[in-house]
């Protein structure tokens, strides 16, 4: 089991107040929830309000399921990086006697894992990691590279915790800049922008700040350290749950580490680089849901115009 982060007392209140309010719903697992009719509402209307946002991009839209085939993450260096946040799909491949034992232990609520093997398939821990791959097969890129919209797109970290700004599951909205590095870096910096004034016209007070991923282990803390010196990661925090404020959408600059990992090239050659903008829905919605209340209809008008044109 992963370890589990305790939920401060104001965290824990708020989730209570989602769940009283049938915002969330309860499924007996910390950080995964079904979605109340006024979470979606909200929900939806933010991820078309981020859609309407890079509109001038003119992205390509892409669109992948929540799985993800294992080989790419064993390729993409996830499993080094963050192994303690991916989750694996396993499934029964025995006889029929073992099959009636899987079942009876099961029913004791007995370990029942000896049962079960490794698919070749893992659950999509960040939504623009398909994208690298797909590019990839169509050869060498034309000199102003590509930029993609991923869509809303599930997404899985294995951390348990009853904070409800950090959920197991939830909907990532990426948007990915392919290209050479002062081109994803001007496109890094634009969406970060762009946020900022998102943000703004709903209502919600988010600062910028220099930021890391949760890399795993001490190698890890070198690398985080090396991020934020570089200034690779951007993100928009807001109060979400508790007293401090929370990330909600980041801004980064993955310079060739998926170029690398999967051969992206330009037309006549020159580095390749990629960075992304995402956005974590779940939180922007708990942010919003946290800054104008429960109550829909009483939010201000500019905020209801923004989100439902």
């Amino acid at each position: 089991m992963p370890a589990f982060r305790a939920a401060t007392a104001e965290q824990a209140a708020f989730l209570r107040d989602l769940l009283a309010n049938g915002l969330l719903i309860e499924t007996g697992v910390p950080g995964v929830y079904g979605q109340g009719a006024a979470f979606e509402r909200v929900r939806l209307g933010f991820t078309d309000a981020v859609a309407r946002a890079g509109a001038p991009d003119n992205a390509e839209p892409m669109r992948f399921p929540p799985l993800f085939p294992r080989y790419q993450l064993e390729k993409n260096g996830y499993l080094g990086s963050f192994p303690h946040l991916a989750g694996t799909v396993f499934s029964f491949d025995g006889s029929e006697a073992q099959a009636q034992e899987q079942e009876a232990r099961a029913a004791r609520h007995e370990d029942w894992a000896e049962f079960q093997t490794m698919t070749d398939l893992v659950v999509l821990p960040a939504a623009c990691y398909p994208v690298y791959p797909e590019i990839a097969k169509r050869g060498p890129l034309p000199r102003g590279g590509a930029i993609v919209d991923t869509g809303s797109a599930w997404v899985f970290r294995h951390e348990a915790s009853d904070d409800p700004a950090r959920m197991q599951s939830f909907h990532m909205h990426e948007f990915v800049r392919i290209g050479s590095p002062e081109d994803v870096l001007a496109f890094r910096n634009v969406w970060l922008e762009r946020a900022e004034s998102l943000f703004e016209r709903l209502g919600l007070a988010a600062t910028s700040e220099i930021a890391a991923d949760p890399f795993f282990g001490r190698a890890g803390r070198m690398l985080a350290a090396n991020q934020r010196d570089q200034e690779l990661k951007f993100e928009l925090v807001a109060l979400v749950g508790g007293p401090e404020p929370t990330a909600i959408a980041s801004f980064n600059f993955h310079q060739d580490h998926f170029a690398l990992a999967y051969g992206l090239s330009l037309e006549g050659g020159g580095p390749v680089q990629t960075g992304c903008a995402a956005f974590g829905i779940e939180r922007c919605t708990l942010a919003l849901l946290r800054a104008h209340g429960p109550d829909l209809d009483a939010w201000p008008l500019g905020v209801r115009a923004e989100l439902w044109p």
